[in-house]
This record gives C-alpha cells, sequence and structure tokens, in this order.
C-alpha cells in the first residue's frame, strides 16, 4: 500500500508475533523482497474506542511512534476488510488513539496529535535559539537554522528557498547526526509556495528521502503556521502527490488528509523470504 509514494508492507498481526529485523529486512528490500519504506502490523485495539490498532518498523526492524500515511493505510486496510465502518472510527498507532474520516474512494483523514515544540517534548537538547527555532552547525561546518516539533515522532524542519536543489540528499542525514537531536527524528525541508500551499521534502529516520512524510507533512505545517507564515489549511506538495494538514488552533489536534491505495494483496513464508535476501 502507499500513500502519494511512502509505501508499506501491511502485515495482519491480529494472531502472529511481531516481524524480528531479519524478516523486516528481507521485506523491505526492493530488488530481493517486497521492497517498502516502512513495516506496518495491523494488531487488536489498546483502547476501548478504537476497532483496531498497528505498529511500525523501519526496513532494519526498529520500531517508530507514528506515521500519518501509514496510518490512513491502516485505515484503508481495516475498512475493505471489514473492521472498520464509514465514515468515522478510531484507531490506535504507538503513540496514540486517532480519529479517522472516510472522504471518499481512497481518501481519508487522521487527526495525530497536537503538536509539541517544547524542547524536552522532542526531545532535543544543546541548541540556541528563540520562537523555536535553533541555530546549529553541521561536522563540515555549515550553519542551519531549523525548527523542531513532535507529531508523535520527533522532526527538525528547515525553510529553504528551493527544495529543488541537491541539498536534501547532503543535508539530511547531516542534521540527523546532529548530537543534541533524537537518534529517530526526521527531517523535512519546506518551502513556503503561498499562505496556504508548501513544498516539502523529507529524510526519513530509516527509510532515507521518501516520496512523502504524513507526519512530517503535519510538522512542517505546524511550525510554519505558528511562525506566522502559513494559514491553519495547508496543501503540501511532495514528490508522490499532495497532502492536506489541517491544525484548527494551538489547542487542538493536527488533521492529515490524503491517498490511502492498495497497490497489491498476497501472502509469503517466511522461510522462503529470508533465504532469497
Amino acid at each position: 500500500m502507499h500513500g502519494c509514494g511512502n509505501d508499506f508492507v501491511v502485515l495482519d498481526l491480529r494472531d502472529a508475533p511481531a516481524p524480528s529485523p531479519d524478516l523486516c529486512r528481507a521485506l523491505a528490500d526492493r530488488h530481493t523482497g517486497v521492497g517498502c519504506d516502512l513495516i506496518l502490523g495491523i494488531r487488536p485495539p489498546r483502547s476501548t474506542t478504537a476497532v483496531a490498532a498497528f505498529e511500525i518498523w523501519t526496513g532494519e526492524g526498529e520500531s517508530s511512534l507514528q506515521c500519518g500515511n501509514g496510518a490512513r493505510c491502516v485505515a484503508s486496510w481495516l475498512v475493505r476488510a471489514g473492521l472498520a465502518r464509514p465514515p468515522s472510527f478510531e484507531i490506535d498507532s504507538p503513540s496514540g488513539t486517532h480519529p479517522v474520516k472516510v472522504l471518499g474512494d481512497n481518501e481519508f483523514s487522521i487527526g495525530l496529535t497536537v503538536p509539541r515544540f517544547a524542547p524536552e517534548e522532542i526531545p532535543l537538547t544543546g541548541f540556541a535559539g528563540r520562537d523555536g527555532w535553533y541555530e546549529a552547525v553541521l561536522a563540515d561546518g555549515t550553519s542551519v537554522r531549523f525548527a523542531a516539533a513532535s507529531t508523535g515522532n520527533p522532526h527538525a524542519v528547515l525553510e529553504v528557498d528551493d527544495v529543488g536543489g541537491g541539498s536534501v540528499a547532503r543535508l539530511g542525514p547531516a542534521v540527523r547526526a546532529l548530537p543534541g537531536l533524537p537518534p529517530t527524528v526526521n527531517v523535512g525541508f519546506a518551502e513556503v509556495v503561498a499562505r496556504d500551499r508548501i513544498r516539502l521534502r523529507v529524510h526519513e529516520f530509516g527509510a532515507g528521502e521518501t516520496l512523502a512524510c504524513g507526519s512530517g507533512a503535519c510538522a512542517a505545517a505546524a511550525v510554519l503556521i505558528r511562525a506566522g507564515r502559513l494559514g491553519r489549511d495547508v496543501a503540501v506538495e511532495v514528490p508522490g502527490g499532495e497532502l492536506r494538514v489541517g491544525w484548527p488552533s494551538e489547542e487542538e489536534p493536527i488533521v492529515l488528509a490524503g491517498p490511502a491505495v492498495t497497490v497489491y494483496e498476497g501472502g509469503f513464508r517466511h522461510a522462503a523470504v529470508l533465504q532469497h535476501s
């Protein structure tokens, strides 16, 4: 499945154990496995209001706390499986319980969380800055200015003049390597096009640059709304398409909307997948 090209292997794990790191690596490999950015596992609900829960693993088998595009794909899977009924329901992620709305064919919205900006909530340490923006010097001596936010997982956001340049591939890993940031941080590069539109590229924890990052779209929109650069409803152009972000007020959860597409379904034998990895 994918949301704007951010692609996932979705496993029904309601009666099965979590995948091992070796199996995650084998499934995520685009040459010898299925190929994906992340692996999602459907679980029984943890809360009393949710219809199901899901877990998230990188291609190295590391757990992740949130994935906005993945949450929409899980919602779509649940509807197709008859486990959730439109027009609305709730699902549990590793970071909380989220309301889902079915907007149309393959279109869903999900309420993530109230964005958090305090350094201890990201968490980050050792950076000078003010108003939620920080200064840092990378290992090669390059100076960068970034904002930080948590939308269920940690994000550093850099505003740039043009996301089309080659700086994302170079700066993404370098910013991620800053010692004051958490090791699971995602790094977004946002270009403001208008008060209601940005362009975004994201270098993700465990995946590198992806075609879309839903929680990253929310983080970029949130820090730029908070800075007065954007209105409350924002279209986010990503390499794989377009997402929509709404943040009614700073006290309310941020909402992500966009497509969730099933590419194909199938089964596999663990031993066969591992043998060919």
